[in-house]
């Protein structure tokens, strides 16, 4: 029977596929695909880890006292008859062969598949049986876990089996680490119980330009292993189970998509100027150096926002040191031919944590209030030795193209000083040791109000600003942007939050220094006219999303736009009025 599910659209277009479920495990569990070289070695490990635990067991029955014999004895002999069940065993082993999940991947899949079967059950005796498993299962993991200690972190393998069907990843979340290793493979499409719309699991499925859906509420309790999906990634709902007619709907409007996109990349290398010939500069926000190839194949003239911290996350707590880094900067610098990157510092907290953090451990779980802690620009200046590591990496990438640091989080002067204190010491550090670097230009994210409302401040110890607009609407209107719960009170278009943004480029061009915006809405064509009315000639968005941008650049009059702004600014409706005032100066 075909079931909908509503959540919140993050990322446009429609998903037709399997679905493969990443279940949720008490135990931290890593996901990424094997080569086939690694296949024996992967089931090596399982069956390894079933022995372990298979010993242990037999260890504890040894050891169990005589006055409670009987009945814990029982127990552990159901434990390692689950742990021998073909059930677990066998169909764990398939999920390696013919999937090319990594073993701890394939054990929580069959826990999920298993799991659900004994929910299924009449009888209570055996339905309760289910706990028992997930115990044998948590002993496997971390029986896995042991093996793997010490080892570094798993590539993600490219999935590419010939004739298999298109997968959609269901999750209850989805760390953005771990975004970072299936995005190296085949999944068409995505859909997570919880998030926004601007949670930052949604921002890296934009970049990868999947269809998703994120909010879904009970999805990764309601899809089965290898159930037909579809992913409406424009109007927010997950179809379970399609019937022929609806199937049938959707791959039809898959190819219309296409279509369009075919469309919009005629205009890749078509000068992005308006129609009263102002030029607007189009910029690539990316996380992996590797994502530098795709700006330059979308027609982007520049990296407006390189996200460092993807750098330093799955990386089972070790940093990545200054050569580490320098070698990744200068890979992007160098691949865009000398059109600027702009590297922001590691912005970590909130909804992306590290796994471990050095000397001030980040505790992400423990802190009442993420988004309000040690995190950003925050973190960095107490973490001297780390932040002087990323500085002259940086510095020593800008020896090979144009360079700029871009700062997260800003709010207080005294932070801004600390900053140029450490930007100092890094090139006294590189001219001892003898390293070539260039000067850089040092610019501001304005994503604290507080920030937006000394400016005039600010643009003194800055040569550029560039306003993050996801964060700037959290903290304006007090709305946690990952929380789906509150997901309907994050509204961009509030009165509130157009003034601050309104007021931040004017008070930059002003001041004449470069301002741009780098969030979710430099990439939303709803807002281009808005944005240009406001004078805004700079965005930097995902790749994906410069050709939909660009086509709205080249159909506005900027003049007119502007002469428009005052009346959308004073109503309370702005959406509303935007929508009519605005677009009737497109053509």
């Amino acid at each position: 029977m075909s079931i909908q599910v509503f959540g919140q659209p993050v990322s446009r277009g429609v998903a037709i596929g399997r679905a493969v479920l990443v279940a949720s495990s008490r135990v931290d569990v890593a996901h990424y695909f094997i080569g086939d070289d690694q296949i024996e070695s992967e089931v090596a490990r399982l069956r390894e880890a079933r022995d372990a635990v298979a010993s242990e067991l037999v260890a504890l029955k040894s050891e169990v006292p005589e006055e409670a014999h009987a009945e814990l004895v029982a127990l552990l002999d159901v434990h390692l008859m689950l742990l021998h069940d073909e059930m677990l065993a066998e169909a764990t082993k398939q999920w390696i062969v013919e999937r090319r999940y990594n073993a701890e991947w394939a054990m929580s899949a069959q826990l999920e598949v298993i799991a659900r079967q004994f929910d299924e059950m009449e009888d209570d005796y055996l339905r309760e049986r289910k706990a028992d498993l997930e115990q044998v299962v948590e002993r496997l993991l971390r029986a896995l876990g042991r093996q793997a200690s010490g080892m570094p972190p798993a590539p993600s393998v490219a999935r590419d089996f010939a004739g298999e069907d298109p997968l959609i990843l269901v999750a209850s979340d989805i760390a953005p680490a771990d975004m970072l290793q299936f995005k190296r493979s085949v999944f068409t499409g995505f859909v997570t119980d919880v998030g926004g719309r601007t949670s930052h699991t949604a921002i890296v499925a934009r970049s990868m330009d999947i269809p998703a859906v994120v909010g879904a509420r009970e999805a990764s309790q309601l899809v089965r292993q290898d159930d037909w999906l579809i992913v409406d990634g424009d109007a927010g709902v997950l179809i379970v189970n399609p019937s022929p007619i609806v199937l049938e709907e959707y791959r039809f409007r898959q190819r219309q998509l296409e279509l369009e996109r075919a469309k919009l990349d005629r205009l890749r290398h078509t000068p992005s100027v308006t129609l009263d010939g102002q030029p607007v500069e189009l910029l690539a926000n990316i996380e992996q150096p590797a994502d530098a190839e795709a700006a330059i194949a979308a027609g982007a003239v520049g990296v407006g926002l390189f996200r460092s911290e993807f750098l330093f996350m799955g990386r089972e707590g070790r940093l990545p040191d200054e050569a580490e880094q320098f070698a990744a900067y200068r890979w992007v610098v160098e691949a865009m031919r000398g059109m600027p990157v702009t590297i922001r510092t590691v912005d970590v907290g909130a909804d992306k944590p590290l796994d471990r953090m050095s000397a001030h451990e980040l505790r992400h779980e423990h802190t009442l209030n993420p988004a309000l802690g040690l995190r950003a620009i925050r973190w960095s200046l107490a973490e001297p030795e780390m932040f002087g590591q990323q500085l002259r990496a940086i510095l020593r990438a800008s020896a090979y193209g144009k360079v700029r640091i871009l700062i997260p989080m800003v709010a207080h002067l005294a932070e801004v000083v600390q900053v140029r204190e450490a930007l100092e010491r890094a090139k006294q550090d590189l001219r001892q040791a003898g390293h070539a670097f260039s000067e850089v230009e040092l610019g501001a994210m304005i994503e604290i109000p507080a920030a937006a409302l000394i400016m005039p401040a600010l643009v003194r110890y800055f040569d550029f600003v560039s306003i993050g607009t996801n964060d700037l609407i959290q903290y304006t209107l007090a709305i946690d942007r990952a929380d789906e719960s509150v997901s309907h009170l994050y509204d961009p278009w509030h009165p509130a939050v157009l003034q601050l943004i309104a007021q931040t480029i004017a008070r930059a061009n002003e001041a004449g220094r470069h301002v741009s915006v780098c969030g979710e809405m430099a990439g939303d064509p709803a807002f281009t006219e808005l944005l240009l009315a406001m004078g805004l000639r700079s965005f930097s968005m995902h790749p994906s999303q410069i050709a939909a941008i660009k086509q709205r650049v080249l159909r506005a009059d900027a003049r007119s736009l502007s002469l428009q702004l005052p009346a959308v600014m004073a109503t309370d409706a702005p959406q509303e009025l935007s929508q009519t005032l605005l677009r009737s100066r497109t053509h």
